[in-house]
């Protein structure tokens, strides 16, 4: 006997606007606070846009550009920026995978684990910082008083030195947002078939060839991601510093986020600071593809 199968119900004119509906708010929210200012952003860097007025103000052209192309004060704060992301980045995307390694051969422990290592990156920045400003402080700070019983006469300023300011700041970034890539990793990890491990024990590789020949090179793709939205989060750089020593000391930790916000609310150069964050939003694009180019060629030539 032949079955008949029942056609599809209708679609009702209320069930075929339920998704865009549902991506409504989300539109529009997107649209009023990312591509909404970033336009603006555009369009006052071609301006001589001013918080003491209203209005864009007069048509400069590309004046701004040229005044932040020759100002070697942005070329400073964008030098700051890059040594911070590489400060950070390097040990962010490593540790986080030691870690996430150390931490997937534990079968029972592994949430405590990851509720551990990710437990300091839901904390806001302000405690972050406020709570490492009291070690790195002078004489009474728990980094003074760690370095002198290991022997150190004269420890350093930490917050205070230009030469440890920055490298201070990077500590504290590596502790506080290490658990987010190191989620990352252990989710990847566990994507990784156990009958891996199995097939190249029983070939006799051993735990670490099974790491460097097998494991490692299988979270290509996550490393890719956790290292892409590291740079980009490292460039975008400014509550910590700015809380912890607010550029200082003498400029050495000035990053360019805070020439825009100096720029824009505090002096009122609104058209001077957006043709800063456009070069800037370049810069990071520019780093973000070359990393994606760079990758995308070793993965063929495998």
């Amino acid at each position: 006997m032949a079955t008949t199968t029942a056609p599809p119900p209708p679609t009702s004119r209320g069930d075929r606007w339920a998704g865009p509906g549902m991506l409504l708010p989300f539109a529009l929210f997107y649209l009023v606070f990312l591509v909404g200012p970033l336009l603006y952003t555009m369009v006052a860097g071609f301006f001589g846009t001013s918080l003491l007025k209203s209005g864009l103000g007069d048509f400069v052209g590309w004046s701004n550009y040229a005044s932040v192309l020759g100002d070697s004060e942005f070329w400073r704060t964008l030098g700051h920026t890059l040594w911070f992301a590489v400060l950070t980045t390097v040990p962010l995307v490593l540790l986080s995978l030691v870690l996430a390694l150390l931490a997937d051969r534990f079968v029972r422990g592994r949430w405590f684990f990851r509720f551990a290592f990710f437990a300091p990156f839901v904390l806001p920045s302000a405690v972050v910082s406020l709570l490492f400003m009291f070690i790195f402080a002078d004489q009474v700070g728990l980094a003074q008083s760690v370095t002198t019983a290991l022997g150190v006469d004269t420890p350093p300023s930490w917050l205070g030195d230009p030469d440890w300011a920055m490298i201070s700041i990077a500590a504290t970034t590596v502790w506080w947002t290490i658990g987010f890539n190191f989620v990352l990793y252990l989710a990847g990890l566990q994507e990784v078939p156990r009958e891996v491990h199995e097939a190249a024990a029983v070939d006799g590789a051993g735990p670490w060839q099974r790491i460097r020949l097998i494991v490692v090179p299988m979270l290509g793709r996550t490393t890719t991601l956790v290292t892409v939205l590291q740079v980009i989060s490292s460039l975008k750089v400014f509550d910590q510093i700015y809380m912890m020593t607010n550029g200082g000391p003498d400029g050495s930790t000035r990053p360019s986020l805070q020439l825009i916000y100096d720029s824009g609310f505090v002096e009122g150069r609104v058209g001077y600071a957006s043709a800063v964050s456009l070069l800037l939003f370049v810069v990071i694009l520019l780093v973000s593809l070359v990393w994606f180019a760079l990758v995308r060629r070793t993965e063929k030539e495998n």
